[in-house]
């Protein structure tokens, strides 16, 4: 591992660590020698970032230089707490971790009292069971999203019948009782709703459907608000 992806893993476990927080510890995170993050702890206090805490007590990160100073009212890291707290129920694996390293990151930048808010919020997410983990992986479906990848996806229906379709995956809507993946089926050349738990297998394409992912959500978007507008009226 290079040395500046190293200091910037260190600095990630002090904001996300229980402070004070051990060489020992520190060590056992990082996969390095005690003696590493002696030297590492001394180079980040030396680039800026202020630490208190010494060999044999532990360490704690006050001032982190890789962040700017963030100022929120009460109400907004209630909201912060909130938020990230649902996404990391109803969110999968990677989801639930990358809330977790935003609230550690944003809460680093707190000032003291501030982190004591978030730290203590009165609004939590309680839900007693996670939602079922879908067998296609969720990382994968983000990345054909964001790279405009096409799918090869094998979709169940309701009846059990299974159909193999290409599409041009668009964006993923976390529902109450499922996720769904809006995409433009390529055999029918219109929008669709895929239920993910019912996308038995999706595999990528080498073909790339960008730069049209933006301007076909979009119209997806508006077609979904129109036809929510003529049922209304209904």
């Amino acid at each position: 591992m290079a040395r500046s992806d190293r200091l910037l893993r260190l600095l990630q476990a002090l904001r996300s660590l229980p402070s004070p927080v051990t060489a020992e510890r520190l060590a056992e995170e990082m996969v390095v020698s005690i003696r590493t993050i002696y030297r590492d702890i001394e180079t980040l206090r030396a680039a800026g970032a202020t630490i208190d805490g010494e060999t044999g007590f532990g360490y704690r990160l006050v001032e982190d230089m890789a962040l700017p100073p963030q100022t929120f009212t009460r109400t907004e890291i209630e909201a912060l707490v909130l938020g990230l707290g649902e996404v990391k129920h109803a969110g999968d694996g990677e989801l639930a971790r990358a809330a977790e390293t935003a609230f550690a990151k944003i809460t680093a930048t707190l000032p003291d009292r501030l982190q004591l808010q978030a730290a203590h919020a009165i609004n939590r997410i309680y839900k007693p069971s996670p939602p079922p983990e879908p067998a296609v992986d969720m990382a994968f479906l983000r990345r054909a999203c964001w790279e405009e990848q096409m799918l090869r996806i094998v979709y169940v229906d309701g009846e059990g019948q299974r159909t193999e379709r290409e599409v041009w995956p668009l964006a993923i809507v976390y529902l109450e009782r499922a996720l769904i993946l809006l995409a433009r089926c390529c055999e029918r050349q219109a929008f669709r709703r895929f239920r993910i738990d019912r996308i038995a297998e999706a595999t990528a394409t080498n073909q790339s459907f960008r730069p049209h992912r933006v301007p076909l959500l979009r119209e997806f978007v508006a077609q979904m608000i129109e036809e929510e507008e003529m049922r209304s009226a209904i």
